[in-house]
């Protein structure tokens, strides 16, 4: 891709992205939504492979639908309230059209589907973008209606998410649909907090970006995307193979990792709100996705493919690993020791 163009996209995300998380009225919210949309969908399509045609379609009419309910949403709140400011949507079918609308756009159960197959069609740097920066607005937007939305609903789709997340990933050996199963059930942990206390869903969400960015540029620089090609990965970076493992077990939310910290903090908080049922429930559906997460680790630490045919191993490659990973993936393993401090930010 022309990189004055490349550039032109990325600048757009962010601008999009800005407006909607700056903006106090629904139609500006609305407006960086769709040029965040318009934004990505070059940088899906880049590679003119038949597959990433196809996500880049699914990927605009799902959008497209999740904006017009959005809109939808909002103007039916303007009419019977007169009130068109984000933190003023009070009539209760405004806030389950939204909250379907948001759902929509996060990928949260049931309208995850087309989330894993547009990650599964887009390079993994654009994949990183879609299961980062694009759900930050969305996240924002519940963020500023928390007080306002259903409880019982959110909570559903949480507990949905987190199972059905855990669940469809166990018989994947494609990375990038395992990381997308991953991002769904993540995505069930911020979804069940947000109204309790939407600080701990913008940190949870803050991490998990941190952890899944160190997965995503690890691969990207060791080019693996299918769990047979990640067993011989070893010989190409072997120092970056090990941050892998610790950053995946990270992401699984492993104690003494920097992941283990949102979801402590979360079940913590659900048992002062006399959700004691709700933190079992997800914590033990947590352990569906864990197996996924030891598996991929257990293919980063094979040193040989487990099969008796003569393989070829990769060539040791002297490019010297990004500093950028380098920090992200200390981080992602090593944030836990100054969760005191986290805790008196937020």
């Amino acid at each position: 891709m022309n990189p004055q163009a490349n550039l032109i996209f990325i600048i757009s995300l962010i601008l999009g992205t800005t407006i909607t998380i700056s903006s106090n009225h629904w139609i500006m919210a609305w407006a960086g939504l769709e040029i965040n949309t318009l934004a990505i969908l070059p940088l899906i399509s880049k590679s003119h492979h038949p597959r990433a045609i196809e996500a880049a379609t699914k990927y605009f009419l799902t959008q497209a639908a999740a904006s017009t309910l959005l809109l939808f949403s909002s103007m039916t709140n303007a009419w019977h309230t007169g009130q068109w400011d984000i933190t003023q949507l009070t009539y209760p079918t405004s806030c389950l059209i939204l909250t379907s609308a948001i759902a929509m756009k996060l990928g949260l159960v049931p309208f995850h589907f087309w989330f894993p197959e547009v990650l599964q069609g887009s390079p993994l740097t654009t994949g990183l973008l879609l299961s980062t920066l694009m759900k930050l607005p969305p996240i924002a937007l519940l963020y500023m209606t928390s007080a306002s939305l259903n409880p019982t609903l959110l909570t559903t789709l949480a507990i949905l998410s987190t199972a059905f997340g855990g669940w469809m990933g166990l018989n994947q050996t494609q990375i990038r649909k395992i990381l997308a199963f991953s991002s769904i059930s993540h995505l069930g942990w911020m979804a069940v907090i947000i109204i309790y206390n939407p600080k701990l869903t913008l940190l949870n969400f803050y991490l998990y970006s941190m952890m899944t960015a160190s997965v995503f540029l690890a691969l990207n620089t060791m080019k693996v995307s299918k769990l047979s090609t990640l067993m011989t990965a070893w010989t190409k970076i072997p120092s970056l193979n090990a941050m892998l493992l610790l950053a995946l077990l990270s992401l699984a939310g492993l104690p003494p990792l920097t992941g283990f910290l949102p979801k402590w903090l979360i079940i913590q908080e659900l048992t002062k709100q006399d959700m004691a049922p709700t933190a079992t429930l997800i914590s033990l559906l947590s352990l569906l996705s864990l197996f996924f997460y030891l598996r991929l680790t257990y293919c980063t630490t094979i040193t040989l493919p487990p099969h008796t045919t003569n393989h070829m191993k990769q060539w040791r490659t002297n490019k010297p690993t990004n500093i950028t990973i380098a920090v992200l993936t200390t981080m992602a393993v090593m944030l836990l020791p100054i969760s005191p401090m986290i805790l008196t930010v937020i």
